[in-house]
């Protein structure tokens, strides 16, 4: 059961895991988390990287030297891979990385991220309430008690309600944009990479609600 700290650090309450992703229901999903995390991470190559094949490069055209009679071994360019400045073998050439994966098996793979980081608790709750911080040393000591822990704490995700962009979240990132081990991002912009990837997650309780929402199985009437 998640731990609903206040604008100080301290823990005021708990509050009960949302129904989305209790009872286990990242059970068995491992591969499709494997098949989110893969393609989120081959969308953002650029796949820009290209070298040049030997009719590509520029000059060799003449034969360095006559077929025989020299001692040396014969070569008929000097652009072959072999030569200085030559072509490149099997080099990269600019391609498209681009992997598709439905939506439903995308869904479902961030609701098991979400439910192994409740089932793990690694999920935290951050009230709003009289949430004004003016120094970053404010939400350094939030989050991780010190500013000189929060060079050594776990890598922290805060995760506000797309609807807060403007008010809790202008504060987060405002505060905590200088703290190397501390994300900051909304609901909207949440993916599985960052779920996965953070030792720890803080919510904002909207953010909680939002995604309990976002995530609920719609009942079938």
């Amino acid at each position: 059961m998640p731990s609903v700290i206040d604008a100080k650090g301290a823990v005021v309450s708990d509050v009960p895991v949302p129904e989305a992703f209790a009872g286990g229901a990242g059970t068995g999903k491992s591969n499709s988390m494997f098949r989110a995390v893969f393609r989120e991470l081959s969308n953002r190559r650029a796949g820009t990287a290209s070298t040049l094949r030997r009719d590509e490069v520029r000059g060799g055209g003449r034969k360095p030297w006559k077929q025989k009679g020299t001692g040396r071994a014969r070569q008929g360019s000097t652009r072959s891979p072999q030569w200085r400045h030559g072509g490149v073998v099997f080099g990269p050439k600019p391609r498209n990385y681009i992997v598709s994966l439905n939506k439903k098996e995308r869904k479902a793979a961030m609701r098991a991220a979400l439910s192994d980081r409740f089932a793990s608790n690694s999920i935290t709750v951050l009230s709003t309430d009289a949430l004004d911080f003016e120094k970053t040393r404010d939400f350094a000591a939030l989050l991780f008690g010190s500013v000189k822990a929060a060079k050594t704490g776990a890598r922290t995700l805060v995760v506000y309600a797309e609807s807060e962009l403007q008010s809790v979240g202008a504060v987060l990132h405002r505060c905590g944009g200088n703290l190397q081990k501390v994300g900051i991002t909304h609901t909207g912009a949440l993916d599985i990479k960052d779920v996965l990837g953070y030792g720890r997650l803080v919510l904002t309780t909207t953010a909680l609600d939002t995604l309990g929402a976002n995530f609920a199985k719609r009942k079938v009437s």
